[in-house]
């Protein structure tokens, strides 16, 4: 069973995140736990926290079909010693934060090298970061997401997130989110058939599916291995329709979030009617 959702507004409170899901027919959601925009924020209330589960409960949504994203300032590969620190203790508030709210995902950026180190050096950092703060945590899983390789972001290729989960010591405490318009302009041809099935069984092969948690389901404005991250609504991009008809009627997908990310959060609610349209 495929469960859809949307990236939706916490604002006025994390407890207003899976009310408005429920709003569009969600049956997963993501959200920011925090200003994604800050380092940090006030620690969240215990009021917001029980409202929280509260909603979750009475719109029927499972822990593990909700998959929050960390504040976009965070590097966990950041070659400068200070903004690393930074964004380690950002990291690990963003853990504690999902801890609390009874989470048990984490999505994040695997980081960028900023022209300072080398892609390796970046990629031993993060897992390193990850290392240190699954450490401190308990019970979240650290969902590192693919990126399209836009500047100097690593993670656009499956062998780079290979290497940061082997070099994670809690194999069970780590996973993936592949994000479908990352994968298509960091060069992965998933619209065509034969592309989609040899992206997929690379990702088994070097990864495996054990590690997917979730999935951004997201419309490309840019091009095939353009390496930009700009996403589109679905079928109005680069992409088209096929693909997400193929991943909806894919058991390998069942189970874990699909989150849309496409710009027009006013199309949301008819985009999920559309997924849920191409069932077979």
């Amino acid at each position: 069973m495929k469960f859809v959702g949307a990236h939706v507004s916490a604002s006025g409170g994390v407890e207003n995140a899976p009310v408005n899901a429920h709003e569009i027919g969600a049956k997963a959601f993501a959200l920011f736990t925090k200003n994604q925009k800050q380092w940090f924020s006030k620690p969240l209330t215990q009021e917001s926290i029980d409202l929280f589960v509260e909603n979750c409960a009475r719109y029927g949504f499972n822990p593990k079909h909700i998959m929050p994203h960390d504040s976009y300032l965070i590097n966990l590969g950041n070659p400068v010693k200070e903004n690393l620190s930074m964004s380690r203790k950002a990291f690990l508030d963003e853990m504690q934060r999902c801890e609390l709210l009874g989470l048990q995902l984490l999505n994040f950026h695997p980081g960028a090298h900023l022209k300072q180190i080398s892609e390796e050096e970046c990629l031993s950092l993060i897992a390193e970061s990850v290392n240190i703060v699954l450490d401190k945590t308990k019970g979240v899983t650290a969902v590192i997401e693919n990126t399209a390789g836009q500047g100097s972001h690593v993670g656009y290729k499956i062998e780079h997130l290979k290497y940061i989960i082997d070099r994670v010591e809690d194999k069970s405490r780590v996973g993936v989110c592949i994000d479908t318009c990352h994968s298509f302009t960091s060069g992965y041809d998933i619209k065509t058939e034969a592309g989609y099935k040899k992206t997929f069984d690379e990702f088994e092969r070097i990864v495996g599916f054990n590690f997917l948690k979730g999935m951004h389901i997201n419309d490309s404005k840019k091009e095939l291995a353009s390496r930009v991250d700009r996403h589109d609504s679905l079928g109005t991009g680069f992409l088209g329709e096929e693909v997400f008809k193929r991943i909806m009627n894919d058991p390998r997908f069942d189970d874990i979030p699909l989150i849309l990310e496409t710009p027009d959060d006013s199309l949301w609610e008819k985009e999920i009617k559309l997924l849920y349209g191409l069932v077979e």
